[in-house]
């Protein structure tokens, strides 16, 4: 979620990119994988005794002047430090920074116009009912700085994704959303694609629930019947599904066999 891999994945061809979304503790909206920083930044060496409680380290605890001074990496597992995904760039180098959702976009619009050829964007607002826990409205300001960055429509190159149903409702009933949502799914969650497409565009389910070993189910065929796009998630080739032996393998499935509308990678 730096910069420097945005601006790689424009450069490979990326039709949309994504953004993981979050508040800081000054209400800045900040792209970052998760609520928690010790899993992708040094902060537990910047800032000893921020963790709550339950050890963690928080991003809305900290102010973007404080996000700032963080190094961001690839994951490590946050109890044991060690990379999630060993044989990619390493954790400890290269000065990586966070960066607002606004600067990001502003780096998308930037690239779309230099190169002609643009890129959609593919916000995902985190844990909204974490940040109403905690006294935020994360969802508003987020729509805030799409506005502000002329995202607003189904006519605009943006997905808005939330793994909260409850959330897309409120997004397009109460916040006035009118651009594009999709539903994000893990592989338990039930899926009622009648209840959905009352809401939403599209689904993202897990990748194991449209490839089981090496068939696909009948998850894509039902959503289409319902007019639902399908956006599954995630395809990594250092980490593929069992029984899978290679990614070509897992896109064949995918997308020759189920037929799944777009898909999502690292």
């Amino acid at each position: 979620h730096t910069r420097e891999a945005k601006v790689m994945a424009h450069a490979m061809g990326a039709e949309f990119i994504e953004q993981d979304v979050v508040l800081s503790k000054d209400d800045v909206p900040v792209v970052l994988h998760d609520i928690h920083l010790d899993t992708t930044s040094d902060v537990a060496m910047r800032f000893p005794g921020r963790k709550r409680a339950d050890g963690r380290y928080y991003a809305l605890d900290f102010t973007l002047l404080e996000l700032r001074q963080l190094s961001m990496h690839e994951r490590t597992d946050h109890k044991t430090g060690k990379p999630v995904y060993p044989n990619r760039f390493p954790a400890t180098t290269g000065g990586f920074r966070i960066l607002t959702l606004d600067e990001e976009l502003e780096v998308i619009a930037g690239l779309n116009r230099s190169t002609g050829r643009v890129a959609g964007i593919y916000p995902e607002i985190k844990q909204p009912t974490w940040h109403r826990k905690e006294g935020r409205d994360i969802s508003s300001v987020v729509l805030r700085v799409l506005a502000k960055h002329g995202y607003t429509t189904k006519e605009h190159a943006c997905y808005l994704q939330c793994f909260e149903y409850g959330e897309l409702k409120r997004l397009r009933h109460e916040l006035g959303w009118k651009g594009r949502l999709i539903f994000l799914a893990g592989n338990k969650t039930k899926i009622d694609l009648a209840e959905l497409a009352k809401v939403v565009d599209g689904i993202g389910p897990s990748i194991g629930a449209i490839v089981s070993g090496t068939q696909v189910t009948d998850l894509t065929a039902r959503a289409h019947a319902f007019g639902l796009e399908v956006h599954p998630h995630t395809l990594r080739v250092d980490d593929l599904p069992k029984g899978i032996q290679t990614s070509d393998e897992l896109m064949r499935l995918l997308v020759d066999e189920a037929k799944v509308d777009a898909l999502f990678t690292d």
